[in-house]
């Protein structure tokens, strides 16, 4: 059975945190795993690959982008989202 989409998600945030997928929590921050802005970006990209989508996100101004990045929670939800828009 495939991986959804939180799995693989979760998976892409537990490597650039350098932590096993069990010990990511959902409600957690980036930040509170040990994600700075590089891993930021570079988790990003590697959802863009993973799920051949392309995310809303200025890395210039993170603030400002429309993807929400402030828990693995809202990360997920917005894959999900972007995930969904692309089958249809």
């Amino acid at each position: 059975m495939a991986e959804s989409v939180k799995d693989q998600v979760i998976a892409i945030i537990a490597e650039q945190a350098v932590l096993e997928v069990g010990d990511v929590n959902m409600d957690a921050t980036l930040e509170d795993l040990g994600i700075d802005s590089l891993g930021l970006v570079e988790s990003i990209f590697a959802i863009e690959e993973a799920f051949d989508i392309s995310v809303p996100f200025n890395a210039n101004d993170p603030s400002a982008s429309e993807f929400d990045i402030s828990t693995v929670k809202s990360i997920v939800g917005a894959v999900e989202g972007l995930v969904a828009q692309q089958k249809t």
